[in-house]
């Protein structure tokens, strides 16, 4: 599976990965250019894993979007 984290680098950054108890096993950070870089890296892992992509934006930011 690491192997596949540093293929994917030129996709986006993994920021962390966490082991996690509950509805998910796992959760990885990540930073990519954009949604479709992200697509592309997390896509390697499909025949692994299934996965759930959130998009999250700082509340700063939000915040400006309301205003």
């Amino acid at each position: 599976m690491q192997k596949l984290f540093e293929q994917g680098a030129k996709e986006g950054k993994i920021l962390g990965f966490y082991f996690t108890l509950g509805g998910y096993d796992g959760v990885v950070i990540s930073e990519s250019r954009d949604e479709k870089a992200h697509m592309k890296h997390m896509l390697r892992f499909s025949e692994f894993v299934s996965t759930e992509t959130l998009v999250a934006v700082p509340a700063e930011e939000a915040n400006k979007l309301v205003e």
